[in-house]
């Protein structure tokens, strides 16, 4: 059964990597709805067959999440697979880091996986069955400078992950995270060219120093982190849980 019949939602998922695990699941059975604040990307993705359905919500907003969950259950059916993918992240030292960006960094990576999971856990514990998948980074893992808010959210929600994994440990629920490295991704294409406009580099430099940390001297492929997700939501993964893995060739060991 597992996660082919099962109904998903993956949050962020109308592009870049919760696009790719939408298709993924797709294609190994799930019923999937993709959930984020923007309907026209989600519409999109559900017309090219990404996705069954699509629910427009704020993960940082609890009624925005009751509403959208309320819709997307009434639609597909209930929830047994829970992505939680949607995320953002802003650059600057950490002494010119802003209270206003702290706190929209940490609601937006950690807090809406709290808020999300707590909403969807109590259905999965009744039915003693459900996959939680936490996509996090490879900054959830280590350090890197400049992202100091995003870091420390990735780091939370590691640490979540590990907690509600022990919670739920006998329940038949696993909770896990994947922890990309750097990402073939539009968001990421969109930050390249944004250096490149403010430095005048040039795009193969810019892309080299993202690349550099990746042991395989790539960038991580979408699909390749969809897999994991894929693999965490079967029944051969009924053993993995609390379990944070990094698809990052070799960056993180």
């Amino acid at each position: 059964m597992e996660p082919a019949g099962r109904h998903a939602l993956v949050t962020g998922g109308g592009r870049g990597i919760g696009a790719a695990i939408a298709r993924a699941l797709t294609q190994a059975g799930a019923v999937v709805t993709i959930a984020g604040r923007t309907e026209a990307p989600l519409r999109q993705a559900v017309e090219e067959g990404i996705a069954a359905g699509f629910a427009v919500l704020d993960v940082t907003d609890p009624t925005s999440i009751t509403l959208g969950l309320a819709d997307a259950e009434a639609e597909r059916g209930v929830i047994d697979i829970l992505i939680n993918n949607a995320g953002a992240v802003e650059t600057a030292p950490f002494a010119k880091v802003s209270r206003p960006v702290w706190d929209r960094l940490i609601a937006v990576n950690l807090t809406s996986v709290f808020c999300m999971t707590q909403a969807l856990l109590p259905g999965m514990l009744a039915r003693g069955w459900g996959r939680v998948v936490n996509v996090a980074s490879t900054a959830a893992l280590k350090g890197y400078p400049y992202v100091s808010a995003y870091v420390a959210a990735k780091h939370g929600v590691v640490g979540l992950t590990r907690a509600v994994a022990l919670e739920t440990a006998r329940t038949g629920v696993t909770v896990n995270a994947v922890c990309p490295g750097y990402a073939d991704t539009e968001l990421l294409r969109e930050s390249i060219a944004g250096i490149v406009a403010r430095t005048g580099k040039g795009e193969a430099e810019i892309v080299g120093r993202f690349t550099a940390s990746n042991p395989q001297g790539r960038l991580v492929l979408p699909g390749e982190v969809a897999a994991a997700v894929v693999y965490l939501c079967s029944s051969g993964a009924d053993a993995m849980t609390g379990q944070s893995l990094a698809v990052s060739g070799g960056e993180v060991m």
